[in-house]
């Protein structure tokens, strides 16, 4: 990936005016479509507004329209800076650290890092080839019984296709009926499948698919080229980043952590900046 540093940003991107401009121009590469000219047409900015007018007819587009910027009060090269310090690092940035780093208030830094999260699902599906399944629970520690079916935790399961992409969803239980219904919605058949040896996988192989398993419970995690350490080592990662960067996350929200870590994850080899490769997504809402 290539280096995209903090003099890169301030040069690219110095005021809120070059903010909108890239907006536009990342819109519309080829101008304008005036619908009231029915055609390409010239527009100018309106002084004191984040609108361009139509020099014909003098129809207004606004850029931020249907984006996580519409009817925001924050200024633009704010939102930038925030998409610019999360996408930097692998582990995130709590909205406590952003509110230092820009001025914000903190529900205003929230707001702003929940919104860009928003842009960061892509529904990763038709997986095929060698796949990798887990699920794991996460929470802080409690008293009682710890791993699975410990009380207060949040669950996540994970697929990872072997030097390709991976999804990562928040799912109410490890029951067979749900990990089942999650490989069927992301998976094509004739796939083959390593997992641990969680007995809600043990059916996998009458939905069409070849089933590898690697055994933990007897001290195993790599025989030839069954393992789950792809998944795995993903996993770790995002425990350490909610643990050292946001210390606990919501169930409610969980969703949107996880689209964020499995963003960046598949998205780690490109040579565009990450931080170019969040822009790309503010079309979104």
């Amino acid at each position: 990936m290539n280096k995209y540093t903090t003099k890169d940003f301030d040069k690219d991107f110095p005021d809120d005016k070059t903010c909108l401009e890239w907006i536009k121009n990342y819109r519309w590469p080829n101008g304008i479509s005036c619908q009231a000219c029915q055609k390409i047409t010239k527009y100018h900015r309106v002084k004191n507004r984040t609108c361009y007018e139509c020099d014909r007819c003098g129809t207004q587009v606004y850029p931020t329209a249907d984006t996580i910027f519409h009817k925001s009060t924050t200024p633009l090269r704010t939102w930038f800076q925030v998409m610019y310090h999360m996408a930097s690092t692998r582990c995130g940035i709590s909205a406590k650290q952003i509110q230092r780093e820009t001025g914000v208030t903190y529900k205003t830094a929230w707001r702003m890092c929940h919104q860009i999260r928003k842009l960061l699902d892509e529904n990763i599906s038709q997986m095929s080839g060698q796949i990798e399944a887990d699920e794991t629970y996460i929470g802080g520690r409690k008293h009682g019984k710890r791993g699975r079916g410990a009380a207060g935790k949040s669950i996540a399961g994970g697929l990872a296709q072997r030097k390709g992409k991976l999804a990562a969803v928040k799912i109410p239980n490890v029951k067979a009926t749900t990990l089942l219904r999650l490989i069927k919605e992301r998976v094509l058949p004739k796939s083959i499948i390593h997992t641990d040896d969680l007995p809600s996988y043990n059916r996998l192989i009458f939905y069409g698919y070849s089933h590898k398993r690697i055994h933990h419970h007897q001290g195993a995690y790599v025989v030839g080229d069954i393992h789950t350490n792809t998944v795995d080592g993903f996993w770790s990662l995002f425990k350490h980043g909610v643990n050292g960067v946001y210390h606990a996350i919501s169930n409610k929200y969980l969703q949107a952590y996880l689209d964020e870590y499995v963003f960046r994850y598949n998205h780690r080899k490109e040579k565009t900046p990450m931080f170019k490769i969040f822009l790309s997504r503010i079309c979104g809402l």
